[in-house]
């Protein structure tokens, strides 16, 4: 009878404690697994390819090292050819199937819009998408953490002092019809408020056009004399090349979605000029930062070819993940992830990035830029770093 009601016993304690000792998502004894998901075969798959291998470079060396606390960190990657609908898919299979711990750096407005819903209902944060959209950050809830200043931000911070610089009275827009282009569209009317202006010129194209002519004929027609490009890689070029063709000579100001190396590279001459606000500085090989020239020689060595600045993004999200979950200690769950990241500010780093201060009421590490230019093929800083008031809108 004693050992037929300690037997009982036993099994309901076990019954009572399994729930509580449930092993989190994606943390075993010997490993983390963690999830991206980037445009590998879209119209941004230069970027996608370049923050995967920047994240992946990061923990190859974390794991030669010994990992975190004696966990090796698996990093599992899909493709979302800048689709949202392939990007809900490869959700549902990293957060379903494969069962990761946390999404990071995945790449997209509109594909991180329809794959958080899936993460959210399986508690699995959204840790610091390559994406500068407030809805990143906003409304603040818990499972949400950025680290781009978005859109809107830069250029409500950034656009009044170019305005005032170039003497600009006629201010026009050309923008990608989705929710990228939205977000910069926006942040350009609301940097114009500002000063008492509006837009004269609106001109949208829709996502994966090639040809711009005739958006191009619209600011022409409208005697603009400062353009604010919700573009990305081929549409700048493009928007600059149409521009250059009908002799169209404005000042062009783009977002961190433009701020890249294929833009002087694809577009030679007709790129010379261009502005775009930032976030990161992009890590030439050459760079004065002993720092950034060996871990470019290190890229290079390991993937035959010159980091960039989404390289530096991946490693960067890579390097913050892993000191919050180093920080964390052993006993690694979502819950005592965040109580690290929202009770410990995090340092500048070799990229310049400024830090990050993730609170429970603000989920966006810092909300500062800077501007730089093309000169002679190479981006040059031009103004310094601008810190905008803590996101609330």
């Amino acid at each position: 009878m004693t050992l037929r009601l300690s037997a009982c016993f036993a099994l309901a304690a076990g019954i009572v404690a399994g729930p509580a000792m449930a092993q989190t998502q994606g943390i075993t004894d010997t490993q983390i697994t963690i999830g991206t998901i980037q445009d590998l075969s879209g119209p941004i798959a230069a970027f996608g390819k370049q923050t995967r291998n920047g994240m992946q470079m990061f923990f190859d060396e974390l794991n030669a090292r010994g990992g975190i606390h004696g966990r090796q960190v698996r990093l599992l990657v899909e493709d979302n050819g800048y689709d949202p609908r392939k990007a809900l898919l490869a959700t549902q299979k990293l957060v379903n199937s494969d069962r990761i711990f946390m999404m990071l750096g995945h790449i997209g407005t509109a594909q991180n819009m329809a794959a958080m819903p899936v993460q959210f209902e399986r508690n699995v944060p959204n840790f610091m998408p390559v994406t500068a959209a407030r809805e990143m950050y906003l409304p603040p809830t818990r499972l949400k953490m950025a680290f781009a200043t978005a859109y809107y931000d830069q250029l409500l911070t950034m656009l009044p002092s170019i305005v005032q610089e170039k003497k600009a009275t006629r201010v026009c827009t050309v923008y990608q019809d989705d929710e990228f282009g939205l977000e910069v569209m926006r942040g350009g009317e609301a940097a114009l408020r500002t000063m008492n202006m509006a837009f004269v010129e609106r001109a949208t194209y829709k996502r994966g056009a090639t040809e711009f002519s005739s958006q191009v004929a619209r600011l022409k027609a409208a005697n603009c004399d400062l353009v604010v490009m919700g573009t990305i890689i081929r549409e700048t070029v493009g928007v600059l090349a149409e521009a250059r063709k009908i002799g169209l000579t404005v000042t062009f100001v783009g977002t961190s979605a433009a701020y890249t190396h294929l833009i002087p590279a694809l577009g030679g001459p007709v790129a010379e000029g261009f502005y775009a606000v930032t976030t990161t500085a992009h890590p030439y090989p050459d760079d004065p930062n002993p720092q950034i020239r060996d871990w470019a020689a290190r890229y290079k060595a390991k993937f035959g070819e010159d980091a960039t600045v989404f390289s530096a993004y991946g490693w960067i999200i890579g390097d913050l993940f892993a000191q919050v979950a180093e920080k964390t200690g052993r006993d690694l769950t979502v819950d005592s992830f965040l109580r690290t990241i929202e009770t410990t500010q995090f340092g500048s780093d070799m990229f310049d990035s400024q830090g990050c201060n993730i609170t429970p009421q603000n989920r966006l590490c810092n909300n500062a830029a800077r501007l730089s230019q093309v000169r002679n093929g190479r981006w040059v800083v031009t103004q310094g770093w601008v810190r905008g008031a803590t996101p609330t809108h």
